[in-house]
């Protein structure tokens, strides 16, 4: 076998490939014989039939399958011949198979990049330093009683904050649409779900005023018959009610799950929770600036291939999170590629970086992630059977730590300083590294 490789890109190869005569005539010949002892052929006797009936017969279809099967087998070691590792799956341009010439083809691949990461020295990282204070606790309870809050009606006009019951008709150039008239709705003003206007048109009116609001619908409006266009709405106030809270006492604790009743042990409890969020926000704050750091440092080639797959991958998970209401939603490639190639060149640096420096997942730490996974759940004993039982999640607890422990290795390189900031900060923080 002949092979000989191209260089047709930064990492696209081109790879042609010679396979001899005697192996291709050997090959063809073997398999014609294996079927002149079993071919059926009207006229003739089992395994009676003439090699040259047989040749005549499935002379093409036999050379067919001797060159994919050729191609197939010979590609590999060919690969191994010229230590060469195909990132995605190859593009084959067979030849025609001609009796005493062989068999000569070409496969088109790219291959993984080949590159030393770059040393971290010197590079700033800055992480956050935030404590759960009782403030934040404080601000978390009041957050729970807005949630819990229920609607007192009030004979004053209504201001930010309140609840107005509305009955409403709207119309466009005059005429009503479809969706544009409702009875005994209850508007959250300052809530922001109704269009431009509606909500701030509702300040100032009481029980039994009626209103017309001139609005315009968005132009990114959901309904595209209605987006862009001027709207006039008929409102009528039936009710205006303010926010009544529960005060924070037995009652109020027992709702939230606390069985002896103690607003102590309520605050204890929130401050818990507010801890292990605290705990997980920062981790992804510190490993998202510990790749963009790594990203900075190492701008390398990724192949298209990979990307195109992982674009792939994305474009499922989104039609998966949309459920039934992805049907028929054609998402464009380019939505992903971003993140895709992100992705894919973090893939590809960490995993040098994992080789090089001969980093082992730890499988205390995986035990330990998983046993934290599982402390959400009503019984976590069974959560962490299941994963142990189940191959794939146990690989997304080891890649998990696996990525912890390189962003140990980043801040070992790095130079770290600390930035105070509040809980509130460092969840928004968290929210824009997930976005």
């Amino acid at each position: 076998m002949q092979v000989s490789v191209e260089n047709t890109g930064p990492l696209e190869r081109r790879m042609t490939v010679q396979l001899p005569a005697e192996q291709v005539d050997q090959e063809i010949d073997n398999r014609l014989k294996s079927l002149a002892r079993t071919a059926r052929l009207d006229g003739f006797r089992p395994g009676k039939v003439p090699m040259r009936v047989i040749k005549q017969r499935f002379g093409r279809q036999v050379e067919q399958e001797v060159a994919n099967e050729l191609i197939g087998s010979s590609f590999q070691e060919a690969l191994s011949q010229q230590n060469l590792r195909p990132a995605g799956g190859p593009r084959f341009e067979p030849g025609e198979i001609q009796a005493g010439q062989g068999l000569e083809y070409v496969a088109i691949f790219e291959v993984y990049p080949e590159f030393e990461p770059a040393g971290l020295e010197g590079v700033e990282i800055e992480k956050p330093a935030v404590e759960v204070s009782e403030a934040d606790v404080d601000a978390m309870i009041d957050k729970l009683r807005q949630q819990r809050a229920s609607w007192e009606s009030v004979e004053r006009p209504a201001k930010e904050g309140d609840q107005v019951t509305v009955d409403f008709k709207g119309t466009i150039e005059g005429e009503p649409f479809e969706g544009g008239e409702g009875s005994g709705m209850q508007v959250e003003i300052g809530s922001g779900r109704m269009i431009d206007g509606f909500e701030e048109g509702l300040v100032g009116a009481k029980a039994g005023d009626e209103l017309t609001l001139d609005l315009k619908f968005p132009e990114d409006y959901g309904k595209s018959e209605l987006a862009g266009k001027p709207v006039q709405f008929a409102v009528k106030v039936t009710q205006v009610a303010e926010p009544k809270l529960p005060e924070v006492d037995e009652d109020f604790a027992r709702s939230l799950g606390i069985e002896d009743g103690s607003v102590e042990s309520l605050r204890s409890e929130i401050q818990r929770n507010m801890q292990r969020e605290l705990d997980a926000a920062l981790k992804a704050v510190v490993k998202d600036r510990a790749f963009e750091a790594l990203l900075a440092a190492n701008e390398i080639e990724v192949p298209a291939a990979l990307v195109d797959e992982e674009i792939q991958r994305l474009s499922e998970e989104m039609h998966q999170q949309l459920g039934g209401n992805s049907q028929g939603l054609n998402l464009p490639g380019s939505l992903f590629e971003d993140k895709a190639r992100r992705r894919v060149t973090l893939g590809l640096i960490i995993g040098e970086i994992v080789k090089r420096n001969g980093i082992q997942v730890d499988p205390e730490r995986v035990r330990s992630t998983v046993e934290n996974i599982a402390a959400s759940y009503e019984k976590p004993e069974e959560v962490v059977r299941w994963y142990y039982e189940n191959q794939e999640a146990l690989a997304s607890a080891q890649t998990l730590v696996l990525e912890e422990q390189v962003v140990e290795w980043i801040l070992g390189q790095a130079k770290v300083s600390e930035k105070p900031c509040s809980f509130d900060e460092l969840i928004e923080m968290r929210q824009a590294a997930n976005s």
